[in-house]
C-alpha cells in the first residue's frame, strides 16, 4: 500500500528546498508523487494517508563519525545493532570509523562491513584507516581503500603524530581523492588526562587534558595542507582535503576559520555533547564516568564559540561520534572509565534543543548540518524530492518533547550523559533503501 504525507514541511537543503506539501510514497519505497502548497494532492482508493502536520520530512539525516565495533568488539556493538540505533535516531547512513579489530586498513574488512550491513535499512560507508595497524608510522594502501568504496581515511582515537607520514597521507589520500579526517589530539600533552584541563578539573583532582593539545596538531596539519596547495590550480584534485572530527575549542575554530578564508579545503564536525554540556557538567555529575569523552567536554568559553560557529558556517555539519562501551568500562571510576558515549539516537533532540528551540539555527540550517553536508564532505549522491527517485527521507517532530531513557536505547550500550534530561524534537521514522520504518506511536 501507497503511503501519502500531507502538509508536512518538506525540507532538502541540497534543492533549496523548505515548503509545506505533500508527498506519497510506493510500497518499493519510490516517491510517486510530490506536490507544494497550494498545490494538493488526492488519495486513491489505497493508499494510506497521514496527516504530518508540524512535522518536517527532510532528506535522510547521514552521520559521518560512528563507532560499530564490529570486527572485534562486538559486545559493545555490531553492526546490525548499530543500524538499529542509527534508525531510531533518524539516521539513514552512517559512516563507520577504522578503529576495530582488526581495523579497516585492507579490502578484507571493508567487505566484510559491506556484506553484513547489505541487508540493513540504512546505507553503511567505511572510513579506512589513515595508517597501516593504525600505528601512524606508514600510510595504509590507499589504492585498494579506495577501490572497496572507501571515501576517506582516519586513524581516529589515534592522532598521526609523525609529520611526514601526515604529508605522505595528504599527498597520497589527494591522489585517489580520499578526505582525510583527522582526531586532532598532542598526545604529549594529554597522556594520563581525564579531563579537560581547567578550573573544574582542579576542583575535582583529576589530571587535565589542555585544549591546545588539539589545535596544536590542527596548526601542524593545516601548514601541510597550505603547503601542499600552495602553486596548484583552484580545482586541481590533488588539492588535500583535510577534515578535523569532532572539534572542541576556540583556538582550533579560529585556526579552521582563517584557513577557510584562504581558500584552502578544510572542514569540520561538531558533536551534540559538545554544544549541549562544558566541563561544569562533569563537575556536577559526581564523577560519573558517562561524561568522559576524547576531546573531554570543554569550558563553557569554548561551548560558545562552538555555537558560534555553528551559527556563521565555520562548522560544516554534525556528528555524533557514537562510541558504545559496555557498562564495566563506565561505572569505573572517571578516570578509569573508557572514552565516549553513544549518540546516535540522542543527535537530533540535542540539534533542535540546543540550536533550533534557541534560534541559532534554523530547522532547514540543522538538516543541512546533519544531513546534506555530510554528504557533500564524503562525496555522496544528493538526495532528490522527485518522482521516481528513491525516497531517503526523515521524518521528524519539531515539537515533541520526550525524556532520554537509555534502557530503551536501541543500542547494545547505554553510555549517555543524557539519561532523564529532556529534550524538544524527535526523529519518528525513516524511508531508506525501499523501506518505511515509522514511529507506531507518533502514527498510530
Amino acid at each position: 500500500m501507497s503511503t501519502l504525507f500531507t502538509n508536512a514541511r518538506l525540507i532538502n537543503p541540497a534543492e533549496r528546498l523548505d515548503s509545506t506539501g505533500a508527498i506519497q510514497l510506493s510500497d518499493g519505497g519510490l516517491i510517486e508523487a510530490i506536490a507544494f502548497e497550494p498545490q494538493t494532492l488526492e488519495a486513491a482508493m489505497n493508499v494510506r494517508v497521514i496527516d504530518f502536520t508540524g512535522g518536517i520530512i527532510a532528506s535522510g539525516l547521514f552521520d559521518m563519525h560512528c563507532h560499530f565495533r564490529e570486527p572485534g568488539f562486538e559486545y559493545k556493538e555490531t553492526i546490525s545493532s548499530g543500524a538499529a540505533s542509527a534508525v531510531a535516531g533518524g539516521f539513514t547512513g552512517v559512516a563507520v570509523m577504522p578503529n576495530t579489530e582488526p581495523c579497516i586498513d585492507h579490502p578484507g574488512i571493508v567487505h566484510y562491513i559491506q556484506h553484513h550491513a547489505a541487508s540493513l535499512p540504512v546505507d553503511i560507508e567505511v572510513i579506512g584507516a589513515l595508517t597501516a595497524a593504525r600505528k601512524g608510522e606508514k600510510i595504509s594502501g590507499y589504492a585498494d581503500l579506495a577501490a572497496s568504496g572507501v571515501k576517506a581515511l582516519s586513524d581516529d582515537g589515534s592522532p598521526v603524530m609523525n609529520s611526514r607520514v601526515m604529508r605522505h597521507a595528504f599527498e597520497y589520500a589527494a591522489a585517489f581523492g580520499l578526505l582525510v579526517i583527522q582526531h586532532c589530539e598532542d598526545t604529549c600533552l594529554t597522556d594520563g588526562g581525564a579531563m579537560n584541563e581547567g578550573y573544574y578539573s582542579s576542583l575535582l583532582g583529576l589530571r587535565g587534558i589542555a585544549s591546545i593539545s588539539e589545535s596544536i596538531v590542527a596548526s601542524r596539519d593545516l601548514s601541510l595542507v597550505r603547503y601542499l596547495a600552495e602553486g596548484l590550480p583552484e580545482h586541481s584534485p590533488l588539492r588535500p582535503r583535510y577534515h578535523i572530527a569532532h572539534i572542541s575549542t576556540r583556538e582550533t575554530l579560529k585556526l579552521v576559520r582563517e584557513a577557510k578564508a584562504e581558500g584552502l579545503q578544510v572542514s569540520c564536525e561538531v558533536a551534540p555533547h559538545h554544544f549541549a554540556l562544558s566541563d561544569k557538567d562533569v563537575f556536577e555529575s559526581g564523577y560519573d564516568g558517562n561524561f568522559r569523552m576524547n576531546p573531554p567536554l570543554r569550558s563553557d568559553r569554548d561551548r560558545e564559540a562552538v555555537l558560534e560557529a555553528l551559527a556563521d558556517g565555520t562548522i560544516d555539519c554534525i556528528a555524533t561520534d557514537h562510541a558504545p562501551h559496555a557498562e564495566h568500562e563506565k561505572d569505573c571510576g572517571f578516570a578509569q572509565a573508557a572514552f565516549g558515549i553513544v549518540g546516535l539516537e540522542t543527535a537530533v533532540g540535542l540539534t533542535f534543543t540546543h540550536l533550533v528551540e534557541t534560534h541559532l539555527v534554523t530547522p532547514a540550517r540543522a538538516i543541512e548540518l546533519l544531513s546534506t553536508a555530510p554528504r557533500k564532505l564524503l562525496q555522496l549522491p544528493e538526495i532528490h524530492f522527485k518522482v521516481g527517485a528513491p525516497a531517503n527521507l526523515t521524518f521528524i517532530d519539531p515539537k515533541a518533547a520526550w525524556t532520554v531513557d537509555t534502557s530503551n536505547l536501541k543500542s547494545k550500550s547505554h553510555n549517555s550523559p543524557f539519561h532523564n534530561v529532556r529534550l524538544t524534537g524527535k526523529p519518528v521514522g525513516i524511508a531508506s533503501k525501499g523501506r518505511l520504518i515509522l514511529d507506531h506511536a507518533r502514527f498510530a
